[in-house]
């Protein structure tokens, strides 16, 4: 088991431990059991202002230290990372709930973004031309942007903050991370990992709060801050853009998501089911790339549902630190209310139950794996984020009622598409308005390709071959006769 204490030392403000000056602390729970796991210091404006001191004094040396060294950092990191792969797995289940087979793809996934990032830093290149009138030669530089805010998530809390992390510190950037009061104990394992590895006093600087507004809002009104990245709801982050255009800060935000899973009459049907289980289950529904949706054309509709059912069904619901759990807890009662009520409305609309649907007695945050039959396009959930154990179905005849029904939301992060003809799998990808397509695949993520949406889903892009570390930098332009 971990060491729950070394990860609840104090805030992490130049290297060094310390309590917050605002004396408070912050229970953090285990959603499997509801038992208080340790508590962490709950930070004040004082404690950002010197995050922000310790950050603008380690910048010169950071943007100053050879891309090789930086990349030799972040490959440590990874492998650090790589070695405590169990103790991180476990301690994200515990503060998380997530099932511990998910909670060891995490740590994977997030470390991933350090190789990937460790490989990328030496490759910032400039560009060199002449200008298209002759007169003089056009030279581009790429610079670290600053000091740079970054806020992640929940749900998971190893790979939100090493995507940012990584690109990050690879650019030249000094950081200020702000995790989720609900997981903050990953946020501080990693950062004691990172200090391990050789990753300079005040490169990177992590605070948990309880009041992120002020705080966050004191960070941006500091002209050494130029970047703000941001992971969470659309809601927060239209705010936070707000807030950031005072001092026009640079914001990449990777917000909410309402991702549907297309499954066309021709598709491989074990195949599309397998997907939709990676798809819908990962983390148990709460990832902002769930398949949220599932548009089933009418010849296939009743297989699909037939196997989806008993697939969600057979899954063993339990706490997350056990071996044999596929389906942890939700993060709070909160999060358990949300997905009943959008449950509950479905229902009252004529939606058919196929499993699952109802709020297990007791006080803990579980929600069984769900199945809704005939759900109609009416319906709250058909519109709003379940991010549950929750699969709604919707069946449909044509292409282009499916492609126009997968855009009839606001968002627009990830979407799946199912089908065995190529030619339409890829002409449904190009009508679909999203950042991110699985076709034939239920899995989008990957440390070495973009991440990131439209619409309301966001702005920026995060991993890829070129595209995350450019949210941290900026082209100088010099012109010369020489």
């Amino acid at each position: 088991m971990p060491d729950l204490s070394a990860s609840a030392r104090g805030l992490y403000i130049d290297a060094a431990w310390q309590p917050s000056h605002s004396g408070r602390l912050i229970d953090v729970v285990n959603p499997s059991t509801g038992e208080v796991l340790a508590a962490v210091p709950d930070a004040s404006i004082e404690d950002a202002r010197a995050s922000i001191e310790a950050a603008s004094a380690a910048a010169p040396g950071w943007r100053a230290t050879p891309p090789r060294k930086r990349s030799e950092i972040l490959r440590r990191c990874f492998e650090l990372m790589i070695e405590r792969s169990e103790m991180l797995a476990t301690l994200i289940s515990m503060e998380n709930g997530k099932a511990l087979r998910d909670a060891r793809g995490e740590v994977a996934y997030a470390a991933e973004f350090f190789r990937w990032n460790a490989e990328e830093a030496v490759r910032i290149t400039g560009e060199f031309g002449i200008a298209p009138s002759g007169t003089n030669r056009i030279i581009v530089d790429y610079r670290p942007i600053g000091i740079c805010l970054l806020i992640t998530p929940w749900n998971f809390p190893a790979a939100m903050a090493t995507r940012k992390i990584a690109p990050a510190l690879a650019a030249g950037c000094t950081v200020i991370l702000k995790p989720a009061s609900e997981t903050p104990l990953t946020a501080y394992a990693l950062a004691a990992i990172y200090e391990e590895a050789g990753v300079p006093n005040g490169v990177v600087n992590v605070l948990t709060t309880t009041s992120p507004g002020p705080l966050t809002a004191v960070v941006l009104a500091d002209p050494r801050v130029r970047k703000l990245s941001f992971t969470g709801s659309t809601g927060v982050g239209r705010h936070l853009l707000a807030e950031a255009a005072k001092n026009v800060i640079s914001c990449s935000m990777e917000l909410g998501g309402n991702a549907p899973f297309i499954v066309f009459d021709d598709a491989d049907l074990e195949a599309a089911l397998d997907g939709a289980m990676i798809a819908k289950m990962r983390n148990a529904g709460e990832a902002c790339t769930a398949a949220n949706r599932f548009y089933v054309q009418s010849g296939i509709y009743d297989a699909f549902a037939d196997g989806i059912t008993r697939r969600m069904s057979a899954l063993k619901v339990g706490p997350g630190v056990s071996g044999d759990t596929e389906c942890g807890p939700m993060i709070t009662r909160k999060a358990v209310d949300k997905i009943a009520r959008l449950v509950d409305d479905a229902k009252a609309r004529g939606a058919r139950v196929l499993c699952g649907g109802d709020v297990p007695a007791g006080d803990s945050y579980f929600y069984p794996p769900t199945v809704l039959a005939n759900v109609p396009l009416e319906a709250e959930m058909a519109q709003e984020e379940i991010f549950g154990p929750v699969a709604p179905l919707y069946r449909f005849e044509t292409e282009e009622e499916a492609v126009r029904r997968a855009n009839d939301t606001e968002y627009g992060l990830a979407a799946y598409v199912y089908t065995r003809d190529l030619a339409r799998g890829l002409r449904v990808s190009n009508g679909i308005e999203a950042g991110m397509i699985a076709l034939n695949r239920g899995l989008v993520s990957d440390p070495a390709a973009p991440f990131g949406g439209v619409k309301q889903s966001g702005l920026g892009r995060e991993g890829g071959q070129h595209h995350g570390i450019a949210e941290f930098m900026e082209a100088k332009y010099i012109a010369t006769s020489f």
